[in-house]
């Protein structure tokens, strides 16, 4: 099926789509930080960039899309109907990056939770936040997915 808009509308579109500072990301930093946590963004120095970084707790959250991240069995997870051999091999890199990145943190010490945007767009709720903040606060466990 050919795409519905011309190459440089959907260019333009794609290239809109936001890496930081997400509506679910955003969402998760107001629940922590109305809990009292307080971290910092993006460390770039960190591999990965984690998306919210709490040093005091040595910890740090990664806010998944479930699209670009391929969150197993979740509906939001499709496959592009044009181009799909690029669509698929982009998929199964950011996968692997994304492996890289939290073996990376886990050998340095770093403790990780990710957390996947579906679950926050369906409520952030509190026990999804208080699951994560006794997570962070606890000390214990080396990883924590709620998805």
């Amino acid at each position: 099926m050919a795409d519905v808009v011309a190459p440089e509308v959907r260019s333009r579109m794609m290239a809109s789509i936001k890496g930081k500072n997400t509506k679910p990301e955003v969402a998760l930093r107001r629940a922590l930080h109305a809990r009292g946590l307080r971290y910092r963004l993006h460390h770039r120095r960190l591999p990965g960039s984690p998306d919210i970084v709490l040093p005091k707790w040595n910890t740090v959250i990664f806010v998944h899309g479930c699209f670009w991240h391929r969150h197993p069995g979740c509906p939001m997870v499709t496959v592009p109907k044009t181009r799909t051999e690029f669509w698929t091999e982009k998929f199964e890199k950011n996968v692997v990056r994304d492996r890289k990145a939290e073996t990376a943190l886990g050998e340095a010490g770093w403790r990780i939770a990710v957390v996947w945007e579906c679950r926050i767009k369906r409520a952030a709720s509190d026990e999804l936040v208080d699951t994560l903040v006794t997570f962070v606060r606890s000390g214990e466990g080396l990883r924590l997915e709620i998805g």
